[in-house]
């Protein structure tokens, strides 16, 4: 019974520190010096940046990977496996 209180305490505390996160990040946006516009737009093009990072970052790994599979699978049916 005490295990279970201590899950639920866990979320509390946890949708707690997400309220806060949201409650702080309105405040934020509310008091910013910039007009609601600008920061819009800013914060428009710092995500846009973000994703693109993200993706380019992704595409680059998803090929290493690729080229790490065909490198080992030629190294196998060359019998260069380390097997």
């Amino acid at each position: 019974m005490a295990d279970n209180n201590d899950k639920n305490g866990l979320v509390y505390l946890l949708a707690g520190f997400g309220l806060g996160t949201i409650f702080g990040a309105v405040a934020g946006v509310l008091f910013a010096p910039s007009r609601g516009e600008e920061t819009r737009e800013k914060l428009g093009e710092k995500l846009t940046e973000k994703f693109k990072d993200i993706k380019d970052k992704t595409e680059t790994w998803v090929a290493d990977r690729k080229k790490a599979m065909e490198d080992r699978d030629a190294a196998e049916k060359l019998g260069l496996d380390n097997k």
